[in-house]
């Protein structure tokens, strides 16, 4: 007996986690090359800072906008432009010959990798039903933690035989040959009530910023994703200059907290969707996951007082509590908003976690390099999800779907 057929709607969450573990890899790139690439162009901490800040602000501005584009063009072609756009982007860092080249690279990736999730969660709500939801964006949230994981081993491996350089030319390519597996397979489903392109134009984002929901959501990802892109850029870089590691320790090791960070994805949204199907609200099963997320993340403060293999344990207590965290954000503007403008409050909610990576990444590198050291960073990151979540619990006292007329639709 043949086995059934996966169902097209998991199909695509395969296919956009690929995407979403291409971006990883993509940005993974520069961090975990830089010992490397500092041979060639000698970069600070304060630099390095600023090479990550660079891509963050063009992320945070085009995740913004990205949303709109993909409620615009639709899911489909504004996923492919973006696609495109960001693996062209990412082969540039291969021919870029000092700082300035590579901060014109971060700058454009930046640009194309800011439409990954909001065309994630668009696609996510034309769909799945909420109690499948959190489940789907857990999966594809995994995929940040495919891309980190394989990042470590595979540059490793390439910069064993080739140049820096070709980390960026290979993970560019990789880019170019999802876009064309991604034109040939997806499609809306015909069921959805998506607006015509020219309607989906007249929502601005001047009254969805309005709604406290929003702004509770855009608060809470600010302070996660600073604490989410400080661990993200940082931890080789730590692993670097206070553990002493080389390009292949890196390798060996700083995968697994990664790993553990695909674990998370899955768990939180297992979870939710867990107390969703034993009959607790929408409502208490979002919040519940969240705060058993938020309440693991303090624990990152001990770092610096450990053996490295403790610390590594702590390291990926932290990313599993993160990635189960982001998987739930993510989630909620489609539990809140009708699919008409899900990709635009995805996007400013992506918009308020950039920002706060391009802060705290700055504020990072000054603190490093004016003597401060890694403990009092990771003091302050060990504080940044209890308060979003503190934030959220004040500003949407319940998730529950927002209905909003096809009149006020036509008016926001």
């Amino acid at each position: 007996m043949s086995r059934p057929e996966l169902p097209y709607k998991w199909k695509i969450i395969v296919l956009i986690t690929s995407a979403i573990a291409i971006s990883y890899f993509d940005r993974q790139a520069l961090p975990v090359a830089i010992a490397a690439i500092q041979r060639d162009i000698p970069i600070s901490n304060t630099q390095f800072s600023e090479l990550q800040a660079a891509f963050l602000l063009t992320y945070a501005v085009m995740y913004a906008g990205a949303g709109k584009l993909i409620d615009v063009f639709g899911t489909r072609a504004g996923f492919l432009i973006i696609m495109i756009w960001w693996s062209v982007a990412c082969a540039s860092h291969g021919w870029a010959g000092g700082l300035t080249t590579l901060f014109v690279s971060r700058l454009l990736l930046g640009v194309g990798e800011g439409g990954g999730f909001p065309a994630a969660t668009k696609a996510v709500s034309e769909w799945f039903p909420a109690n499948e939801r959190s489940l789907a964006m857990g999966i594809i949230n995994a995929g940040t933690a495919a891309g980190a994981v394989l990042a470590p081993p595979l540059i490793a491996t390439i910069l064993s035989f080739a140049s820096w350089r070709w980390v960026f030319f290979l993970a560019g390519i990789a880019g170019l040959v999802w876009s064309v597996w991604w034109y040939g397979i997806y499609s809306s489903p015909r069921n959805c009530a998506l607006p015509e392109p020219n309607q989906a134009g007249t929502w601005s984002w001047s009254k969805i910023i309005t709604r406290i929901e929003v702004q509770g959501l855009v608060g809470a990802k600010f302070l996660s994703d600073a604490a989410w892109y400080f661990y993200l850029f940082w931890l080789p870089k730590y692993l670097y200059d206070v553990r002493h590691f080389d390009i292949q320790h890196v390798g060996y090791f700083a995968w697994i907290p990664y790993a553990a960070s695909g674990v998370g994805c899955l768990v939180g949204g297992w979870f939710s969707a867990w107390l969703l199907r034993r009959g607790h609200s929408l409502n208490f099963s979002r919040k519940a996951a969240l705060g058993c997320s938020a309440a693991v993340m303090p624990w990152v403060v001990a770092v610096t007082h450990l053996p490295v293999s403790f610390a590594l344990v702590l390291f990926s207590i932290a990313f599993f509590g993160q990635q189960s965290w982001s998987t739930l954000v993510m989630v909620i503007p489609a539990d809140l908003f009708p699919p008409q403008v899900v990709g635009s409050v995805a996007g400013l909610v992506g918009f308020g976690g950039a920002i706060g990576g391009v802060i705290f990444n700055l504020i990072a590198g000054y603190l490093l390099d004016h003597g401060f050291g890694y403990g009092t960073v990771f003091t302050i990151v060990a504080t940044l999800h209890v308060t979003a979540f503190a934030l959220i619990l004040c500003t949407i006292p319940q998730i529950h779907y927002v209905k909003i007329s096809e009149q006020r639709l036509q008016a926001i």
